[in-house]
């Protein structure tokens, strides 16, 4: 079984900012397998090039979402993305087959902790009933839907935990990339990271 080629897009609007999402990125930049492509760096005008994004789709086999959680959704870029390149008759419709077959990872961070995305009277809707956009888009464009890589609590989160997250997520790539996902594991957890061990096929 070869390798899956793992294209990341990266949406952050003020990465200078935010020293988790930069952490995140860092571990994986440079990975054998993934192609990290930073759409706020290469499309600061929003001017996006439909044509070679939709390339890069082609070639590679899981396509990943990494981004912050803004206003419950995605940033505006990314979102700009997806009505552009996510093409009727391309990616979707009745010869809309470009994506079919593919998967699809969203890796998200959220300032608030994970108690702000539970079933509750301050939460109300989960992190996964938010994410279902996404989901939908996955599933409309034929693509196998992977429970979210959730990072919650950046505001005051303390190096210990990112080292691990960091460790995560470049864990995480690295078993998808190599074909090391457990299905069965996958069913129902709220995320990927819940509970790696659980997911990861030694």
């Amino acid at each position: 079984m070869n390798p899956a080629r793992i294209l990341v897009l990266f949406a952050h609007p003020a990465l200078q900012k935010s020293r988790v999402n930069r952490a995140l990125a860092g571990a994986v930049k440079g990975l054998q397998g993934v192609t990290f492509h930073d759409l706020y760096q290469i499309y600061p005008d929003f001017c996006i090039d439909v044509n070679h994004e939709q390339n890069l789709l082609k070639v590679h086999d899981v396509l990943v979402f990494q981004y912050p959680l803004l206003w419950y959704s995605v940033p505006s870029l990314l979102r700009e993305w997806q009505d552009l390149v996510l093409e009727h008759g391309w990616a979707y419709g009745l010869r809309g087959a470009a994506l079919r077959g593919k998967a699809f990872l969203s890796v998200v961070t959220t300032g608030g902790g994970e108690e702000a995305f539970r079933k509750s009277p301050a939460g109300r809707f989960t992190l996964r009933e938010l994410l279902a956009p996404l989901e939908q888009m996955a599933r409309v464009c034929g693509m196998a839907y992977l429970p979210p890589f959730a990072v919650h609590g950046t505001f005051q989160m303390g190096e210990s935990h990112l080292r691990k997250h960091t460790l995560d997520y470049r864990r995480t790539l690295e078993a998808i990339r190599d074909g090391r996902l457990d299905p069965a594991a996958l069913r129902d957890p709220a995320r990927i990271n819940e509970d790696l061990d659980a997911v990861i096929r030694s």
